[in-house]
């Protein structure tokens, strides 16, 4: 169960406001599909989408997140270990009917985003009221990208969602070929920010249990439900991150911050960063943070 407890304290003492589960499945389908993109960073395409008269299945809703990867989201009113089953189930068909899919974003989003979809990643959403500690467990073993949600509501306007899990296709052999790599000074290297960005890396993913990154031609994202922090490949000499943050809630530091909410650049959020030096990386600590959280 979740730990989370919400209490009103408008009148001066701390009322509890109870949890409880949705009335009906189909309604927090509605809400969620509705508000995709602000609450998961998920476009919202399609809701019970039909698989067709040999898998005679229906996809509860189908998107495309900000880097562009195919996701499934499914749902559970109540507990029910077999959400994750089925969306597997999906998630196997959407990879097998690949020209389907981007038919479909482009009719929805336009050539240009049915171009850029990401297959190296796609994504499973389960949204549930819980999970059993083998469920838990299940996802991590699995050799694919999921993301279990825990939804509570709060009354009749207050909808949380809680991740409580994450797993990344391919985390464990990313993981075992870090630790086999040698050790070696930057200088070393053809490109003289690796070792800033093995510090960055290592600081990025250290931010919580719940961190995946996924690769793009242009950056490396790296998020919890949405991306938090975006790591340009253009740049040789610095290291520029883009933070899920608003320009205007900062002291924004010449050289070292921007407000990038105008101006064109890869990756996802609002405020840029440019580190240079072991110094900046330490100096920008808290605003990762802060980008982490608010994601």
């Amino acid at each position: 169960m979740s730990g989370l407890r919400l209490f009103d304290v408008a009148g001066g003492s701390a009322v509890e406001i109870a949890a409880r589960p949705a009335e009906v499945e189909r309604h927090l389908q509605d809400v969620v599909e509705a508000n995709m993109e602000a609450m998961l960073g998920v476009r919202f395409l399609a809701s019970e989408y039909s698989t067709g008269p040999v898998h005679r299945g229906r996809i509860d809703s189908l998107g495309l997140d900000e880097n562009g990867s195919p996701v499934v989201v499914e749902y559970k009113r109540g507990r029910d270990a077999g959400v994750i089953n089925q969306g597997l189930f999906y998630l196997a068909w959407l990879t097998d009917h690949r020209a389907e899919f981007q038919q479909l974003v482009r009719e929805r989003l336009g050539a240009d985003f049915a171009s850029q979809v990401l297959w190296s990643s796609p994504r499973l959403i389960c949204v549930a009221e819980d999970y059993s500690r083998y469920d838990l467990h299940a996802v991590r073993e699995i050799r694919r990208t999921i993301d279990l949600v825990r939804y509570s509501y709060f009354g009749p306007g207050l909808l949380a969602l809680e991740p409580v899990a994450k797993a990344t296709a391919g985390a464990q052999e990313r993981s075992e070929r870090r630790r086999q790599q040698p050790i070696v000074s930057a200088s070393m290297c053809e490109d003289p920010t690796a070792g800033l960005r093995g510090a960055l890396d290592e600081l990025l993913q250290g931010l919580g249990d719940d961190v995946g990154s996924v690769d793009r031609k242009q950056y490396r994202a790296y998020r919890r439900l949405r991306n938090f922090a975006c790591v340009s490949h253009a740049h040789q000499q610095e290291v520029v991150v883009t933070l899920r943050l608003n320009p205007k809630d900062l002291g924004l530091v010449e050289g070292f911050t921007r407000d990038v909410s105008q101006i064109g650049h890869h990756g996802t959020g609002d405020v840029e960063v440019r580190l240079r030096t072991e110094g900046d990386l330490s100096r920008a600590e808290s605003l990762f943070r802060m980008s982490y959280e608010a994601a």
